[in-house]
């Protein structure tokens, strides 16, 4: 098939057609509801099964990964438009966050790297980078699993796309089933402190509806619409940042061919400047954190739809064994540091705090924020707080991971991007062990 301008239309629209059954579905069964299923997700696998992939009912046409190259380059750009200014209290508890959570991803891409490079690899006919499609899918979710595939298909290994997106996928089911396993298994062994029965979860965090006493404005309008509307000056901001970041990566690929950075760093590094430039002309109030916020949703939602409803099938089939492998080992040792360093490096609330990061090392940042609204309902245990002063310094370092990662290995150098990693994680948990972050007290009090 041809690709027009139309082809994007219908592929959007019938992808949009399964969102909204996603969304209906979400709203009305109740197995989806316990499972907090995304939408996003559902409209994937609907696109996965309905499409050319399976029964081809409908005609998808095969640019949908392109479609989630693109889409992760968009979501990169609003990232430092959506920041808060770095800043911390001085809490040790924001520190004990970030090195519990920084080196747990630092190991987890270890982990990966090293199953691929020295045991996999030896046994089946694999890249030597088929393991990183384990923590691209697992810390990283369908946008990091999105952004990888496309680095590494510039350096001819197109198969981590669908690699990534089938781990990214089994990471959601297994951070949902397993997290809700362990909360029945710490709130019977007296784990937990704020428990909450599914039954007794607020009606939107169950259906993802807000009634009408909590929904909230999407943004202020800088501009009147007879002028220019306030979310075209917002997206064209967003896009301007995308389309330059395509223009930097092909100049750097053009006079550093070895180099071949991905669009979405050079995405996220040209939308770096813009702000600067934005805030240097003195028209950042025109800007809308929320509006942008929002975009960044949207483009989350299509990105995962577009990605999981692109997986090759026949590829996974292929690699089914060394997969499962590689997901099991992965799953179980994710399992034990969470739970393992979370008991011995949070001084209050250390279940809490570890079954959120169950959510979010498997799955996504949304499935840990549901796990943790049911074994802390009332936000007492300040995790979220934590972690968003500690996400501040985490996220320079997955960029880095997700951007040089395929230079490492397509240059020859996954065993020092792998060793790298493992010392960079020991070395945090060090740190945390010498300050006095890291010990068996588990101590209750908030």
């Amino acid at each position: 098939m041809d690709f027009t301008p139309w082809t994007l239309l219908v592929d959007v629209g019938l992808v949009s057609l399964l969102l909204l059954l996603g969304k209906f579905l979400r709203s009305k069964v109740k197995l989806v509801q316990r499972f907090f299923i995304p939408p996003s997700l559902l409209a994937g696998l609907f696109g996965l099964v309905l499409g050319p992939e399976v029964l081809g009912w409908l005609p998808l046409s095969g640019n949908l990964g392109t479609y989630a190259g693109i889409l992760i380059a968009l979501v990169f750009s609003c990232i430092p438009f959506t920041s808060a200014r770095s800043q911390s209290d001085g809490n040790s508890r924001i520190g004990r966050m970030w090195a519990y959570s920084q080196a747990g991803m630092l190991l987890q891409w270890a982990l990966g790297g090293a199953l691929g490079l020295w045991v996999l690899s030896l046994i089946w006919p694999v890249a030597p980078s088929f393991g990183l499609s384990m923590p691209a899918g697992f810390c990283g979710g369908h946008g990091t699993a999105a952004a990888i595939g496309e680095s590494f298909a510039n350096y001819g290994v197109e198969e981590m796309q669908s690699l990534a997106m089938t781990s990214a996928t089994i990471g959601i089911i297994a951070s949902v089933v397993v997290g809700m396993w362990l909360i029945s298994w710490g709130a019977q062994h007296g784990k937990t402190r704020f428990l909450c029965a599914f039954e007794s979860l607020a009606p939107e965090l169950r259906t993802g509806i807000l009634p009408p006493d909590k929904r909230k404005s999407m943004g202020l309008a800088s501009f009147s619409a007879i002028s220019l509307d306030s979310m075209s000056f917002n997206f064209a901001v967003i896009a301007l940042a995308a389309v330059g970041g395509y223009g930097l990566s092909r100049l750097i690929a053009h006079f550093w061919p070895a180099l071949m950075l991905p669009v979405f760093s050079c995405a996220f590094i040209v939308a770096l400047l813009e702000r600067w430039f934005i805030g240097r002309v003195k028209v950042e109030e025109h800007l809308s954190q929320p509006i942008i916020g929002h975009l960044s949703g949207a483009f989350t939602d299509y990105l995962v739809a577009f990605g999981v409803a692109s997986i090759r099938l026949e590829i996974v089939g292929r690699y089914i064994v060394p997969l499962v492998i590689l997901l099991v080992v992965g799953l179980l040792l994710t399992l034990l540091y969470v739970f393992w360093v979370g008991a011995r490096i949070h001084r209050t609330c250390p279940f809490e705090k570890s079954i959120f990061t169950w959510g979010w090392f498997t799955g996504t940042m949304a499935m840990g924020i549901a796990l943790l609204r049911i074994a802390d309902p009332e936000g007492k245990s300040g995790c979220l707080d934590d972690y968003a002063y500690a996400y501040l310094y985490i996220a320079p370092v997955e960029i880095a991971l997700v951007s040089f990662s395929p230079l490492a290995f397509a240059s020859g150098y996954g065993w020092l991007f792998v060793g790298l990693c493992a010392l960079a994680g020991v070395g945090i948990l060090g740190l945390a062990l010498a300050k006095g972050w890291m010990r068996q007290e588990n101590k209750t009090d908030v």
